[in-house]
């Protein structure tokens, strides 16, 4: 290896052999760093008594560097060195494979992924040509949805609401349960008037799902707000009695009703209230042109999935629990990879481009907006990490108040998943005017797989069982599933009204 790489320097270093001694037999087996020259060692034990010695000694380095890369090549690798001196594992090994970088096979599966999906797009557009409409993005049927334009508007008035109730009740103009029951009402009116209106519209699924969605976040951000406030109100009544606090609770910031926060709280991206939030110094103009010009990339190839691939694999099959079951399994397989290409693309559009996107405008300092859920390696562990925005929602006014009122840990968690699927549920059924509970009963499907995979990984520790679990239950069974099943039934419902 060295002759190969250092050619010169074995040739120099041949040229002075005559310098060398011959070294003795328990020298062969000595490392590289053990073995040097004779004349090295001479002019190393005279460089106290002599300056002359060893200025020569400093002039020779050049010299025993090479006559030291010689005797590594001439002693070091003999036949008699032993070959093998530890007890080693092979890299793909059960017990190494995790310990290790993967980034070259991660380059490979990038270049063929890229590859194997060229050729199939170029196959898909030669075969059934250019599928994507011209009014994908906006056509005049979009004018029909201004009734949920102008709802989504209008939204913000409940927030108002509630900002005069928190002001009320600062000043202690109304009393507690009063202001529990007003909160209750405009927190419920915030939910139920985007529903109603989109009950009594012919919109668009996609308009209808955009509005849902908003009022989802504008229902747990007024309850944060209010639940919050609530709850400082409580402390601040604690200190005035002069109650002693745990150390446990910190009390970062003194409760005060202030617009400002509010305003700030319900553009922001988060969930969860409180009147000041950790800010960066500044905004980084090209960086956010980057992450815009992303965002509006794989919101094309978003796009473009749908229409070219999974819009012609739901139309040319048949309902999932009806007909031929092996037909009805090949078409779930075949839309489980666009289905799983276009769900991470909308995780990664959102959940990273558009939330930091958000974050840097309004100069948002925590953006752990999602862990590395991808290595999970139970259902719970998911759910805990690939949306932290509702998971911290959920475990600070929902979990741990269950908790605190003697709810056993299970029971919360049944409740934590309940009030997931119940929204899972609005946001889909009430945009297809279908109330068939799919995705409902999609959610609540977890629960005993959370049991499950959690087994699994304390009987067998340090196992990628359970993540292969989450991969194939969740994106390549449950997701295609329930676009079938929804795409069907809304087909059938407007068969019905046709």
């Amino acid at each position: 290896m060295a002759i190969s790489d250092e050619p010169e320097t074995v040739a120099t270093a041949l040229n002075h052999s005559s310098l060398r001694r011959r070294p003795t037999a328990a020298g062969l087996f000595n490392s590289p760093e053990t073995t040097t020259d004779s004349s090295g060692d001479d002019l190393a034990k005279d460089s106290g008594s002599d300056d002359s010695i060893s200025s020569d000694a400093a002039n020779s380095q050049p010299q025993q560097k090479q006559d030291t890369d010689f005797s590594v090549l001439k002693f070091a690798y003999r036949p008699s060195v032993p070959a093998h001196r530890k007890v080693k594992e092979s890299p793909l090994s059960s017990d190494t494979i995790f310990r290790q970088s993967h980034a070259g096979l991660f380059n490979l599966c990038i270049v063929v992924l890229v590859a194997v999906n060229s050729r199939l797009i170029i196959e898909n557009l030669m075969k059934y040509g250019w599928l994507i409409k011209s009014g994908f993005w906006f056509s005049s049927k979009s004018l029909r949805d201004w009734p949920l334009f102008m709802c989504c508007l209008s939204l913000v008035v409940f927030p108002f609401a509630a900002f005069i109730v928190e002001k009320l009740a600062q000043q202690k103009c109304i009393p507690e349960p009063v202001v529990v029951v007003l909160h209750i009402i405009i927190t419920s009116a915030s939910l139920f008037y985007p529903v109603l209106v989109i009950l009594r519209c012919d919109s668009a699924f996609l308009s209808g799902v955009t509005l849902m969605l908003f009022a989802c976040v504008v229902w747990l951000k007024l309850v944060s707000y209010a639940h919050t406030n609530y709850d400082m109100r409580a402390l601040t009544k604690s200190v005035e009695k002069g109650e002693a606090l745990p150390d446990t609770l910190n009390m970062d910031y003194p409760y005060n009703v202030s617009f400002k926060s509010l305003a700030y709280f319900l553009v922001a991206p988060t969930l969860c209230y409180q009147p000041s939030y950790p800010r960066t110094p500044y905004i980084r103009k090209g960086w956010l042109f980057r992450q815009l010009v992303k965002l509006i990339i794989f919101t094309g190839v978003m796009g473009f999935i749908i229409e070219q691939y999974i819009n012609p694999i739901v139309q040319n099959s048949q309902h999932p629990l009806k007909g031929n079951l092996l037909y009805a399994i090949e078409r779930v397989l075949k839309l489980s990879v666009p289905n799983l290409y276009v769900w991470l693309c909308m995780f990664y559009c959102f959940f990273h481009l558009w939330l930091n996107i958000l974050a840097e405008l309004l100069r948002f300092g925590d953006r752990e907006f999602y862990q590395d859920w991808w290595n999970a390696k139970t259902v719970e562990d998911y759910w805990r990490m690939w949306n932290m925005p509702v998971h911290k929602w959920m475990i600070r006014h929902l979990y741990f108040p269950c908790l605190r009122h003697g709810i056993p840990k299970a029971v919360a968690l049944l409740i934590a998943f309940l009030v997931s699927a119940l929204f899972h549920e609005l946001c889909i059924a009430v945009p297809c005017h279908i109330f068939k509970l799919w995705a409902f009963g999609g959610i609540m499907f977890q629960v005993p797989l959370v049991f499950i995979t959690n087994y699994l990984q304390n009987k067998f520790r340090n196992s990628m069982v359970g993540n292969m679990i989450f991969w194939f239950i969740f994106s390549i069974l449950g997701q295609p599933m329930c676009v079938l099943l929804y795409y069907h039934d809304l087909m059938n419902r407007k068969g019905k009204l046709g």
